[in-house]
């Protein structure tokens, strides 16, 4: 991992955010989504929510499976 910069915005076509608080940062980095560029994994599911941090809700089991089910989304949709 690494901290995120305003000049990853130019090097990278998305970048994914797990919440609604990561969202918040990201654009508090880069500034203005003017490539909407910048989603929630979950937003390319049936069901676009947040995706839980288990560090405070202590469900790593439905984390994961949020993060599964946000991957395959994902990959589904740049086939």
């Amino acid at each position: 991992a690494s901290q995120m910069t305003k000049k990853d915005y130019d090097n990278f076509d998305l970048i994914i955010g797990m919440d609604g608080w990561n969202l918040k940062n990201i654009l508090r980095i880069i500034g203005q989504d003017t490539e909407n560029k910048v989603h929630l994994l979950l937003d390319y599911t049936a069901h676009p929510r947040d995706i839980a941090d288990p560090w405070y809700t202590h469900n790593f089991d439905e984390t994961y499976n949020d993060v599964a089910e946000g991957c395959e989304a994902l990959l589904a949709s740049v086939h």
